[in-house]
């Protein structure tokens, strides 16, 4: 029977004749298979398919899943399926009639059979499936603990050169892969080495990419991403990439960056990204390597984000800068300062960054020239590029106090970052101003640095910063305003005074949240802020003495000694 077309379902849905199908369902009857191809292709108009659930069809069709007959099985696959396509009763009814439970039990029951009549109803009964449980997270979580995943996974490996077959499961994949609790089921399955089978024999660039859709999601997790490397799915993804790098087509355009994307997915699990690695002599370590300084944008952003997901040990990240990476790294950068794409920008900032976190590699990056190269971007009006800029100057002079001197003096510098500080919607970039400001006096404990951040108006954000949710943050910035205060103090006072300090130390203090280590570095700097006669007159009328006298009972002996010393430099300047 053809296509009912909408003139004659209508007809069909006014003569009540529905209701008649009903009855006519009966599994000795002649006509059954018949009635269910009817009911199949009326129910492929949209409007027809709540009238089939209303009709109470879904009952007998699921009973009709008992019986023996293959086209009366064939036709009822189809009837349920399609009266289960974008339709949320058609699935109720179907779930309620225990229908997916008998559909997943008949496709375990023909896995193993290849001959033509067996595939073609695993291919519908696979359908019928998935239009059950499309974008329906309840369902697919049903369909997975009745323990469809590993079935279908099977049926892949057994039936891979039947290609309607194949895509149904494909389909099914993507559709069950978006779910967490699915990948655990993956990964106890052989589902890596089938697809990576499955993908080298494809030709076709749809049949590529309905097996990228399966591998992105699969790929998230960490215990798939190395069975897929240990199947050889990098090699496969290398090809994809030298034969659509120089190409303009559409598809391989597409296919490039589906390929080089997934390869940087992979490369986020530890294990798969070491076992990558291969102690940097690995081939794909390399071939990656050669994609920075390629023509194409695409490859370029996978290949530094590649190097920053290859940059997340220390071992890793010495052995990377002994061998050249960072000036192929700056030579990306200087490929993007003007007008510049903002993704590369910010991958290759990344790896930069990442390669700075070793104590070792610091001088060797700053000597190579790493803090101008950045300083590049200092104009850049995009947040993602400004944090990550941030990041990567503030590691490269941790402990580097000349670089920190260099960079503190630096008034350019200094001004965009206190302009940064107050970017209110953007709580990164603002963060990580106030940290690297903080940084730069910490480090260099230089009074030039401290007299070009004063002149830029930037102390009144570092004592905002002790105010701070982040314990970190709000230790960095005391121990910095305490070397303000003890080397630049006369400079400083007034700005000091105006950001009410004093008030907020003495808050600070009375606060029993506050950290033992916020305790001590808020002494550590009233006690130098006692030099300063107009801070010392408000520091006295604060009645410090008596919060801190209470600190010299904590629980924490380096406050409690703290605290004693405090107590007697307040009592003789009083």
């Amino acid at each position: 029977m053809q296509l009912a077309d909408m003139e004659t379902s209508e007809k069909i849905q006014k003569s009540g004749v529905l209701q008649v199908f009903a009855s006519l369902l009966m599994p000795q009857s002649s006509c059954t298979a018949k009635v269910a191809n009817i009911i199949a292709e009326v129910a492929r108009n949209e409007f027809m398919r709540n009238p089939c659930v209303d009709a109470g069809l879904i009952p007998p069709l699921v009973q009709m899943l008992n019986c023996k007959d293959q086209e009366v099985l064939l036709q009822t696959g189809r009837a349920l399926g399609n009266i289960c396509y974008d339709s949320h009763e058609g699935r109720n009814a179907v779930d309620h009639a225990g229908g997916a439970h008998i559909v997943v039990d008949l496709i375990r029951s023909l896995c193993s059979k290849t001959d033509p009549a067996s595939e073609k109803l695993l291919t519908v009964f696979c359908g019928m499936l998935m239009n059950y449980s499309n974008e329906n997270d309840t369902l697919q979580s049903q369909l997975i603990n009745m323990g469809v995943i590993p079935t279908l996974v099977k049926l892949l490996g057994i039936h891979c050169q039947n290609a309607a077959l194949t895509e149904m499961c494909l389909v099914a994949f993507g559709n069950l892969a978006e779910l967490e609790s699915s990948k655990e089921q993956f990964a106890y399955t052989n589902i890596a080495e089938e697809l990576v089978k499955l993908f080298k024999k494809q030709v076709e660039h749809d049949k590529k990419e309905m097996i990228f859709e399966v591998l992105a999601p699969l790929a998230e997790n960490d215990v798939i991403k190395l069975q897929l490397v240990e199947a050889g799915l990098v090699e496969c993804l290398l090809e994809v990439v030298q034969k659509t790098v120089d190409s303009d087509k559409e598809d391989d355009v597409a296919e490039l960056k589906t390929a080089s994307d997934l390869m940087v997915l992979l490369l986020l699990g530890d294990e798969s990204m070491q076992k990558l690695f291969e102690g940097g002599r690995g081939s794909v370590f390399q071939r990656v390597l050669s994609w920075i300084p390629s023509n194409s944008h695409q490859l370029q952003l996978a290949g530094a984000l590649a190097i920053a997901n290859f940059a997340r040990n220390d071992g890793n990240c010495i052995h990377m800068v002994d061998n050249g990476i960072v000036q192929k790294l700056m030579d990306l950068l200087d490929r993007h300062v003007e007008d510049g794409n903002v993704t590369v920008q910010h991958a290759a900032l990344s790896a930069l960054r990442n390669l700075a976190i070793p104590v070792v590699n610091k001088a060797k990056m700053l000597s190579a020239g790493v803090a101008e190269a950045v300083l590049k971007f200092l104009r850049s009006e995009m947040p993602p590029v400004q944090f990550k800029l941030l990041g990567t100057l503030r590691m490269l002079i941790d402990a580097q106090a000349e670089a920190a001197e260099q960079l503190g003096k630096n008034a350019k510098l200094v001004e965009r970052l206190v302009e940064w500080c107050e970017a209110k919607d953007h709580a990164g970039v603002m963060g990580e101003s106030n940290r690297l400001l903080s940084a730069l006096i910490r480090h260099s404990k230089s009074k030039d640095v401290i007299r070009t951040i004063v002149q830029s108006g930037g102390i009144k954000h570092l004592v905002t910063m002790a105010t701070s949710e982040h314990v970190i943050m709000q230790n960095e910035a005391l121990v910095a305003l305490a070397l303000i205060a003890a080397l630049e103090l006369v400079t400083a006072e007034k700005d000091l005074e105006n950001a009410q300090l004093v008030q907020i130390l003495h808050r600070l203090l009375s606060d029993d949240r506050s950290a033992p280590e916020i305790k001590y570095n808020s002494m550590v700097l009233v006690c130098a802020l006692i030099g300063s006669e107009s801070l010392q007159k408000e520091v006295q009328n604060m009645a410090f003495l008596e919060v801190v006298s209470k600190l010299r009972s904590h629980e924490n002996k380096t406050v409690a000694q703290q605290a004693s010393l405090t107590e007697q430099r307040l009592a003789v300047e009083s």
